[in-house]
């Protein structure tokens, strides 16, 4: 039987040096918690050396936590690179990061902190994850899904970041499993301004910086139950599984 699922796919964690202190991976998911959330997707900025922690925690209370990564082309636009394991959201993970250059500056950008389930520090990032990889669009979306993930499009009504500001539109023949609209818009608004996204499996997510944004919207999910393979089948629209976002 399927059931309905509330998902919020974009949250950061004090990794992302935009994020706040106390996004630790266990206070963001005790809060998606609380907030009845069933499937969080940890998407801090081009790493993903967070990921595991939240895991585990979410284990521990109840809520689904997809692998992801929010990841910077050379383009300067933003895709969500979503798992099913560990072991692939790291292993691309690896490739960003011998096509990310730069160095952070805690000062200007903000710390890069990496949590352990337990709320403790173990230790800092020192790359500039706030900054854009060398890799393209294309590239990004073919390893990705190389590694058996799903791309969606980040917040593709902004005016900066989205691959529609940076490419003022979306290329034919890119393999988009889905496209991100922002807390700041309705689905209505969006297909007003952009009639080209019909096509494409339409989320909502927070991109949450702070713990009070955590499911401030969230995207509906029609699922058996809270897998990857399901949610695959869902953004595929595929044996009654599906996606929807709710006007609010």
């Amino acid at each position: 039987m399927l059931q309905c699922f509330q998902a919020d796919l974009h949250i950061h964690t004090c990794l992302s040096p935009c994020g706040d202190l106390l996004m630790s991976p266990k206070r963001v998911v005790e809060d998606a918690a609380r907030k009845k959330l069933d499937i969080i997707a940890i998407s801090d900025h081009n790493s993903a050396e967070n990921v595991e922690a939240a895991v585990r925690v979410g284990l521990e209370n109840g809520v689904t936590v997809f692998p992801a990564m929010e990841v910077t082309t050379v383009e300067e636009a933003h895709f969500l690179a979503l798992f099913n394991r560990t072991t692939a959201v790291l292993d691309l993970q690896n490739m960003i990061y011998e096509n990310l250059p730069g160095k952070n500056d805690p000062e200007v950008f903000g710390e890069q902190i990496i949590a352990n389930e337990y709320d403790e520090v173990e230790g800092y990032n020192e790359r500039l994850l706030i900054g854009a990889s060398v890799l393209s669009v294309k590239k990004l979306t073919e390893e990705i899904h190389k590694r058996g993930g799903l791309v969606v499009a980040a917040h593709v009504d902004r005016q900066a970041f989205s691959i529609i500001s940076q490419l003022g539109f979306i290329p034919p023949d890119l393999e988009l499993d889905g496209l991100e609209i922002s807390a700041r818009i309705t689905p209505a608004k969006a297909w007003e301004m952009f009639p080209d996204i019909k096509k494409y499996p339409l989320i909502t997510s927070s991109d949450a910086h702070y713990l009070e944004d955590i499911g401030k919207v969230k995207t509906t999910f029609m699922l058996q139950e809270p897998t990857f393979d399901e949610f695959r089948q869902a953004f595929a629209n595929t044996n009654g599984r599906r996606l929807f976002v709710e006007e609010v």
